[in-house]
């Protein structure tokens, strides 16, 4: 069985990703950014690295976003570690987008919460279809009645 150095595979993997994969440390201060994340939301990790969590955050979701971060943070616990979350983003564009995510809470060898990464899929074009094929049915349903 071959040997494989698990922090240069893992770097790859992250490297490598379609999905947008984020790191964010307690203050929401965005410390690891791969190049999915590029894609996706415009940013250049140069440009991200250091810059709060708000360049995606669409303004008028960043009180509530923030609320939920800190008491996150605070107790330790997630329900989006095993729940797909679905939110509006945005991109460094200015362009709305609709993406789901998964967290992982990133502790320190004594267990406390150092930060979460976030695994990200940009699903807009779903979104739109399943938009226009809801808009379709209700207006088929006020026509039969």
């Amino acid at each position: 069985m071959p040997s494989y150095d698990h922090a240069r595979l893992c770097q790859q993997i992250v490297d490598g990703a379609m999905d947008a994969v984020i790191f964010a440390d307690r203050e929401g201060v965005i410390r690891l950014w791969n190049s999915g994340a590029e894609k996706m939301f415009g940013y250049s990790s140069s440009e991200a690295l250091g810059q709060s969590l708000d360049i995606i955050i669409p303004e008028r979701l960043r009180d509530r976003h923030w609320s939920g971060y800190r008491q996150v943070m605070a107790s330790g616990v997630t329900r989006y570690g095993e729940q797909l979350l679905a939110v509006p983003a945005v991109r460094k564009d200015g362009t709305r987008i609709s993406i789901e995510f998964t967290i992982v809470l990133v502790r320190d060898e004594k267990g406390e919460p150092i930060g979460s990464a976030a695994v990200i899929r940009d699903v807009t074009v779903r979104w739109q279809k399943e938009k226009e094929l809801k808009e379709k049915l209700a207006a088929l349903e006020s026509q039969s009645k």
